[in-house]
């Protein structure tokens, strides 16, 4: 009898060893830390084995079950507010704001229990500084990554970004500048989704060719290869990290700009802003040697600035083409002007889904090369 007791409480013991390694493993199911996520656009992992999310648009996936997950996000310390938005089931949902010292976490709800596919996306810039992702927690949670389909890289400024281009919650001229930035609905994201592509936003309001909005630079041929666009950070972007079968650079804006009408301003140079510019993609070119590049004109440069600009944009072509025989020649695109409808002069969310209309055809004929 003593011996069968014995035999039965190590059965019993055995069945609870199992019983409670099943209770572990889904109670680790149930985080999903930053570490293990598979982002897309300029990220890092810190010190503190948090995911920054640095560039606009910069994004991750993941599945949960039920019907609420978390995610845990914060700006560092001494930093500015930034903004997140995010996708659940193919949907956009909403921006949420990330404050300073936030200790809450973001609540991704589903009308429905089930299994749920969450997009994050960053919304404002890489100058408005990073937004740090700690975990996911949800039940069964999971990384999602994408399919093999070809990626885009949009380089260009505040156009680009989605800048200025969302004033449903906070109305224009109010608050801080990146406060109605919506990079999920500016002209690249949405051409990306349309084709069925990937996407990565590399761009810096204020920022040109040859020189800024309203300043000589840091332009971005000086801080393209800077992970978030700072000249004078330590950190480099590995382009090893993504391989765009398309290169889209939509730049010049800024260089026509008439600054703040205080700081003195030259009246634009063509042959610096041409020659900057090859210099410039024959730098994208060296980092992407595979890739196709398309130079897009500006919708907000009209009249005999934006005659000046494409004809620049021709003689670039022109240029690389002739140095670079073997390779696919240079696309153009100029878009058709506009009267922007955002704040501070910029290209509204309804405006983006115009400009991204007019060049989903382009970038179609493109992608099949």
């Amino acid at each position: 009898m003593k011996l069968r007791n014995t035999l039965l409480l190590a059965v019993l013991g055995f069945f609870c060893f199992g019983c409670s390694s099943l209770k572990s493993d889904a109670a680790e199911n149930s985080v999903l830390p930053a570490t293990t996520l598979k982002p897309y656009g300029r990220t890092m992992v810190n010190d503190a084995q948090q995911l920054e999310l640095i560039t606009s648009a910069a994004h991750f996936g993941y599945t949960f079950e039920g019907t609420e997950s978390q995610v845990f996000a914060s700006v560092p310390d001494g930093g500015t507010h930034g903004y997140l938005q995010y996708e659940l089931d193919g949907k956009y949902q909403k921006r949420v704001k990330i404050a300073p010292n936030a200790t809450a976490p973001v609540l991704v709800k589903a009308p429905t229990a089930g299994k749920h596919t969450v997009w994050i996306y960053k919304a404002t810039e890489a100058h408005t500084g990073p937004i740090r992702i700690e975990k996911v927690v949800g039940e069964n949670v999971s990384v999602v990554q994408k399919p093999d389909v070809p990626l885009i890289e949009f380089i260009g400024n505040s156009i680009t970004s989605g800048a200025a281009a969302d004033p449903s919650e906070v109305p224009c001229n109010t608050a801080e500048y990146h406060d109605q930035h919506n990079a999920y609905m500016a002209y690249g994201p949405r051409v990306a989704r349309a084709l069925g592509a990937d996407f990565v936003l590399n761009s810096v309001s204020g920022i040109g060719v040859y020189r800024n909005w309203n300043s000589d630079g840091p332009t971005m041929p000086q801080v393209y290869e800077k992970l978030d666009f700072q000249k004078d950070t330590p950190h480099r972007w590995n382009f090893d990290k993504v391989t765009p079968q398309l290169v889209s650079i939509a730049l010049g804006t800024n260089d026509f700009s008439l600054g703040d009408g205080i700081k003195e301003r030259l009246p634009f140079d063509s042959t610096r802003f041409v020659n900057n510019y090859i210099e410039f993609v024959q730098q994208v070119k060296a980092n992407y040697p595979q890739a196709q590049i398309a130079l897009l004109s500006s919708p907000m440069v009209h009249g005999q600035n934006g005659a000046t600009l494409e004809n620049s944009l021709k003689r670039v072509k022109e240029t690389i083409d002739r140095r670079y025989p073997s390779d696919k020649p240079v696309a153009l695109y100029f878009f058709q002007p506009m009267q922007a409808n955002g704040c501070t002069g910029h290209p509204s969310v309804e405006d983006h889904a115009v400009m991204a209309k007019e060049l989903e055809p382009f970038f179609r004929k493109l992608l099949a090369q």
